[in-house]
């Protein structure tokens, strides 16, 4: 065995002795390293499936100033919250996430509700990127466009993602390193074609009020309300936190994973997002654009098409489909490590099937399997984009707020506990700016046109408590800082 081989196998077992101390048996297969942990982040986030999916709908709510103004305003507030879920995350290295922080910080009734948000806002991403990603493969494949063609597409995706996270963490792993590659070369080339060959419009063209929303409001109002085309963007970062129990030295790559996923997409998207809007050659032709079979243009292809021509639509249409494959894959492996934990600490209805692993693959199957059959009737019962794209908006950041929260107000009672990544003397504020901008955009995100999304999270509460009134008392366990005591079942 080489020395670099025996150094990581005893951070492996280092880290399987210390989730012990937790309460918790090694299970699942501790393989990922820094840059996979960093991977899986910047993979669900997507850049260029975010970009691709919702670009249209942000250029009409505010047109080029939404570009030039919102990215930055979004990604300084998501940031803000990756910092405050890697102290976390830090303290309490284990599948789960969010929902074990809120165990530890607030109970487990708080944890129960930050888990079933975590799942609604995972599923309906899986939903929305899988859904997205065969609207763009379906003209690819030259299948037209039939409703029943994209759905039958949008399962066969579903299923090549259950099947890949079935088998082992390390392909999805593996996959995810190479998804970092696709994105920033593609992203490079894309805008660098663009730079070198597309007429470009004037500077002041990028700070234009123009709107062609059907809404009539101020334009204030629609330009917040076009935030959700880059919030979206910036959703289910917290994946680092969700493998942290398949990851080496977790309680410093886990943190450095969400971090640096959502400043490295922050960076690259906004030379994406730039570089798209400077040329734009005709604001009204872009977004009313369409094929020669009179079929509606994605606005991103319209303007490749415009201005580099049918070859470079149809590079940049194979493009997106790959970033939105990969995005997918990730995001299914983060919804299953939650179902997982829940079901592990005995949440869920049915938890000894859903909490199984495999013992050949290391894998929690029957929960990568459930998140597949939940996303695929997430989208049925939804029939938009626009509105899973809202839901998992709204269930994420409920999700990282309730555990920020708990963490900001028994502050004094765990900062002598948390991990070596730490926010030190700026914690406080960080949070605060994060639970601030959480509220924000969850005000946002279910205000008309996206009424449906709120009737739909309010029908969610409805249920979720009626199933926790009903259900009975939960025998949920929660991890435990004390060293060398393991946690005991916890009940409500």
């Amino acid at each position: 065995m080489t020395p670099s081989a025996h150094s990581q196998e005893t951070q492996a077992q280092r880290d399987a002795r210390e989730l012990e101390r937790f309460g918790y048996t090694q299970e699942l297969l501790r393989s990922m390293g820094g840059f996979s942990t960093f991977a899986i982040s910047f993979t669900i986030i997507s850049i260029i499936t975010g970009i691709f999916t919702l670009y249209d709908y942000g250029l009409r709510m505010g047109g080029p100033l939404e570009m030039t103004l919102g990215w930055p305003l979004v990604s300084v507030g998501s940031l803000f919250v990756a910092l405050s879920m890697g102290e976390l995350c830090s303290a309490i290295p284990t599948s789960g996430g969010t929902y074990h922080w809120s165990a530890e910080l607030g109970g487990p009734t708080w944890a129960w509700f930050t888990a079933w948000f975590n799942i609604v806002g995972l599923v309906t991403e899986t939903a929305g990127i899988d859904y997205g990603c065969a609207t763009y493969l379906v003209p690819v494949l030259g299948l037209g466009s039939s409703h029943s063609i994209l759905l039958l597409t949008y399962g066969l995706i579903l299923l090549s993602h259950a099947l890949i996270n079935h088998y082992g963490i390390r392909w999805v792993a593996w996959i995810s390193d190479m998804s970092v590659t696709v994105h920033i070369v593609g992203v490079a080339v894309l805008v660098g074609s663009l730079m070198i060959f597309a007429p470009k419009q004037p500077l002041g063209f990028l700070l234009s009020r123009e709107t062609s929303s059907s809404i009539h409001a101020p334009y204030v109002w629609l330009f917040m309300l076009g935030l959700l085309q880059a919030q979206w963007v910036f959703t289910g970062y917290d994946g680092p936190a969700q493998v942290s129990e398949e990851t080496v030295d977790p309680r410093r790559r886990a943190p450095w994973g969400i971090v640096l996923g959502v400043v490295v997409s922050a960076i690259f998207g906004y030379i994406l997002v730039m570089g798209l809007t400077w040329t734009i050659p005709s604001l009204s032709g872009v977004l009313n654009a369409t094929d020669s079979a009179g079929n509606s243009l994605p606005a991103v292809l319209a303007i490749v098409i415009s201005t580099l021509g049918e070859r470079a639509g149809r590079a940049v249409l194979l493009l997106a489909v790959a970033a939105m494959w990969f995005c997918g894959l990730s995001t299914l492996t983060s919804g299953s490590r939650v179902i997982f934990a829940l079901a592990r600490d005995k949440g869920l209805p049915f938890s000894q099937r859903w909490g199984r692993t495999s013992p050949k693959h290391r894998t929690p199957v029957a929960a990568i399997w459930l998140v597949t059959g939940l996303a695929f009737a997430a989208m049925i019962y939804s029939g938009s984009v626009a509105v899973v794209t809202s839901l998992s908006v709204v269930g994420c950041y409920l999700a990282y707020s309730i555990p920020i929260f708990l963490g900001w107000r028994k502050k004094p009672q765990w900062t002598a506990k948390r991990g070596p990544w730490s926010l030190g003397g700026r914690s406080n504020l960080i949070n605060l700016l994060a639970l601030a901008w959480s509220a924000y955009i969850l005000f946002i995100m279910i205000m008309p046109p996206n009424q449906r999304t709120g009737f739909s999270i309010g029908v969610l509460m409805l249920m979720l408590f009626l199933l926790h009134f009903f259900t009975g008392p939960h025998q949920m366990r929660k991890p435990t800082w004390i060293v060398g005591e393991r946690s005991t079942p916890t009940e409500e």
